[in-house]
């Protein structure tokens, strides 16, 4: 599956929080940077729906389990629709974390999937991923269906299970290049996704406010433009591709070339839930959170 695609957030916010024209804001709804959407996104053929976007399979019945289990009571469902082939399929699983919130609109709450989405019986609260938390074996990932948080639970915790297939005989995700960053100028490109991430992952060297941040990477624009294009603050789904789920402190690839690397960072993606926050990134595991968009809490880590 493609780490990095567009969000579908095509709209900006004002420093009072409002929608607003989104020229020089520097925020997702203006870059809308990644792989665009196929449309229709979504393919339903009877009780399931193929998403185009990742060659995913879902079932239209986001609640075919119709209540939380235990992550071990989870496996040992999905393997039970395996048994039976369930839907003409043998090949379900939970499905990994990113393929979970590779579904996840940042324009919609309740549920937070894209507009026009055909699933049905969507529970707005948590449901587990396959992927285990690199920090704490005892606990994996899990994501909030109603805004689109991502976290991490213990095992013996109750969410709810949404298996996943693919039409393709191997599930497993394609390797990734090696070495996944080189120098590039002043950056280091992701060979895996073509973004160019600022060497020095916290440039401003303190905490600031998310407009604070957004002007930063403006101000840097001005002062040093930049022929191959302009820096900015990256969405949720361009930072969120940076995170390898097998590390930690920080949840960044084996190898990497960053040093100082801050605890988190602000994205340029506003929180439609409440627009008075942004999604925010946590280095240590790799969380998707959010955070007061007044408050100096988060670092600035540039992209092109």
């Amino acid at each position: 599956m493609k780490l990095f695609f567009a969000s579908d957030q095509n709209f900006c916010f004002d420093p009072a929080h409002k929608r607003s024209a989104c020229a020089g804001t520097g925020q997702d709804g203006e870059s809308r940077a990644g792989r665009p959407w196929p449309n229709p996104r979504f393919e339903v053929t009877g009780p399931l729906v193929l998403d185009r976007l990742t060659g995913l399979e879902w079932p239209k019945n986001a609640s075919l389990f119709e209540f939380p289990l235990s992550f071990d009571e989870a496996g040992k469902s999905v393997a039970e629709l395996n048994r039976a082939g369930q839907f003409g399929r043998s090949n379900w699983r939970l499905p990994r974390r990113r393929e979970l919130f590779s579904l996840i609109s940042h324009a919609f709450f309740n549920p937070a999937l894209p507009d026009g989405h055909p699933f049905e019986n969507v529970f707005s609260g948590y449901y587990w991923s396959l992927t285990p938390c690199a920090r704490l074996p005892g606990e994996a990932w899990y994501i909030h269906l109603g805004g689109g948080r991502v976290f991490q639970g213990m095992r013996h915790g109750a969410y709810m299970v949404w298996p996943v297939s693919s039409r393709e005989e191997a599930d497993d995700d394609p390797p990734l290049p090696y070495p996944r960053f080189v120098p590039q100028d002043d950056g280091f490109l992701d060979r895996a996704t073509g973004l160019v991430w600022d060497k020095n992952p916290d440039r401003p060297g303190r905490p600031l406010s998310w407009q604070e941040a957004l002007e930063s990477v403006r101000q840097r624009n001005r002062e040093n433009p930049f022929p191959k294009g302009p820096w900015r603050l990256g969405g949720v789904r361009e930072m969120e591709s940076l995170l390898d789920m097998a590390a930690h402190s920080p949840a960044l690839p084996k190898g990497h070339p960053f040093n100082g690397v801050a605890q988190a960072y602000w994205t340029s993606t506003t929180s439609v839930y409440d627009a008075a926050y942004a999604w925010t990134i946590y280095m240590e595991d790799g969380r998707v959170g959010v955070g007061f968009k007044e408050k100096p809490a988060f670092g600035v880590w540039a992209v092109r």
